[in-house]
């Protein structure tokens, strides 16, 4: 017998220490819902899964979560604890052809009187057609369908076989988890080497809550440290001979989206900190910097519009300034930009009159322009009035024609879009629409 990876006992042969070739990470999977570690929130008792477990009856399902956190193994023990024959497909690598000879084995296994248990890796890359390919088997009861993805189940599986499933949110594993599985691990395999508590924070950082990522990295440091005869691994030792590993990001996928929108909710929120480590984390990760210049030039419109105009023109000088330096010298103007947004007086005045004034013209009829303000470059269009009666602002008192119209004329109440705020020039801008309208209110009683 040996230590099992979650502390419980297993025979030598299933560990398979002896084969070299086979990842630790698979070596140590999980045979019991006792022996993994984390997800507590589903696992514990009274909680979802658990009792699906104890209810002696699967249910189709979809696991979201990020990598390495027990999708996998979570679904073949399900097909362990219930006798069902588990067949697994990669959304990546299978097409119609294993779709439908996973479907004819399960009908093979109805036939015997056993379930089937049908587990779909990265269920998002499967498109509409292949996803709805489940839909009758899942109705049918033919197959229990689980499906694992890392991206947001409500935006990448389609909307019937979602309402068909269950859908489970599993969480990265936190310090204390990847502690009990680094000790575990180490006891599994067995090494003369040694890790010291520096190094084993080091490689717990590095993994970054997957699971699968920390069992991997320490299976490349005990070669490392074993080639380099060495007893005790302490963080310089760490640092040299791994990578450093990126934080958990995807261009494409849930944490690019989340982590965009959580810079943006900080410059909008006015807090320059929290912005700034979003930043670091997405350009961390590999986000392409002028993607996120183009997101801080919307934020100066969105968020801070007329309130300080310079907003804009300091987001736009930082793209133009990393687009001639490149990185990492030109993150710095990105980083002074993100700064400027975050400590700005914010209005959204300019960004809800904006989709007010889309919504009322998409709703509106076509209204032809006022004939006083059509242009009116030939003889036949200013013998048909065009252009006639027409004020010249710069003509009139304080540069501005009281009491004219510039809207429709069959508009019986001119719509108000722009409502500025009394923060930054923006306030400044309200006391001077203001004191226009009140010139247009004297010109309406002059009757003029």
């Amino acid at each position: 017998m040996t230590a099992d990876l979650f502390g419980a006992t297993a025979p030598a042969e299933r560990t398979g220490l002896a084969d070299a070739a086979t990842p630790l990470a698979e070596r140590l999977r999980p045979r019991s819902l006792e022996q993994v570690i984390g997800q507590s929130h589903l696992l514990g008792p009274g909680r979802p899964l658990r009792l699906t477990f104890e209810s002696g009856k699967p249910h189709s399902m979809i696991l979201w979560g990020p990598p390495g956190v027990g999708k996998t193994t979570l679904a073949r023990l399900m097909a362990s604890h219930f006798e069902a024959d588990f067949i697994q497909i990669s959304a990546v690598l299978a097409g119609v052809k294993e779709i439908r000879e996973a479907v004819e084995r399960a009908r093979v296994n109805r036939a015997a009187g056993r379930q089937t248990i049908l587990f779909v890796d990265e269920v998002h890359r499967f498109n509409k057609a292949q996803q709805d390919a489940f839909l009758p088997h899942v109705e049918s009861g033919l197959i229990n369908f689980i499906g694992a993805t890392t991206e947001n189940p409500s935006l990448e599986v389609v909307g019937a076989l979602l309402s068909r499933a269950q859908v489970y949110v599993l969480k990265p594993l936190d310090d204390a988890d990847l502690a009990a599985l680094l000790e575990r691990a180490l006891r599994a395999a067995d090494s003369p080497v040694e890790l010291n508590d520096d190094a084993a924070r080091m490689l717990r950082d590095y993994a970054d809550g997957d699971g699968r990522r920390l069992l991997n990295l320490l299976e490349q440091l005990l070669t490392a440290a074993q080639a380099a005869r060495r007893g005790v691994i302490d963080n310089v030792f760490v640092g040299e001979a791994l990578a450093p590993s990126r934080r958990r990001f995807d261009k494409g996928g849930d944490a690019f989206y989340d982590q965009i929108s959580a810079l943006h909710k900080s410059v909008r929120g006015s807090s320059p900190d929290a912005a700034l480590y979003w930043l670091g984390r997405m350009l961390d990760g590999g986000a392409d910097p002028l993607y996120l210049g183009r997101r801080i030039i919307r934020m100066a419109v969105e968020d801070i519009g007329l309130a300080d105009p310079r907003a804009l023109t300091t987001a736009l000088d930082a793209v133009a300034t990393f687009e001639r330096l490149g990185s990492p010298e030109g993150e710095l103007a990105l980083a002074q930009a993100v700064l400027y947004l975050s400590t700005a007086p914010k209005s959204n005045a300019l960004y809800m009159a904006w989709k007010a004034a889309r919504a009322f013209i998409a709703q509106d009829g076509s209204r032809p322009v006022p004939v006083h303000l059509r242009n009116a470059p030939t003889r036949l269009m200013k013998e048909l009035g065009y252009g006639h009666a027409y004020r010249y602002a710069h003509d009139e008192p304080e540069a501005y024609a009281a009491g004219e119209r510039y809207f429709p004329d069959d508009l019986p109440r001119p719509p108000r879009f722009y409502q500025p705020t009394p923060r930054g020039l923006e306030g400044k801008i309200g006391e001077r629409l203001a004191y226009l309208n009140g010139l247009d209110i004297d010109a309406a009683k002059r009757g003029k």
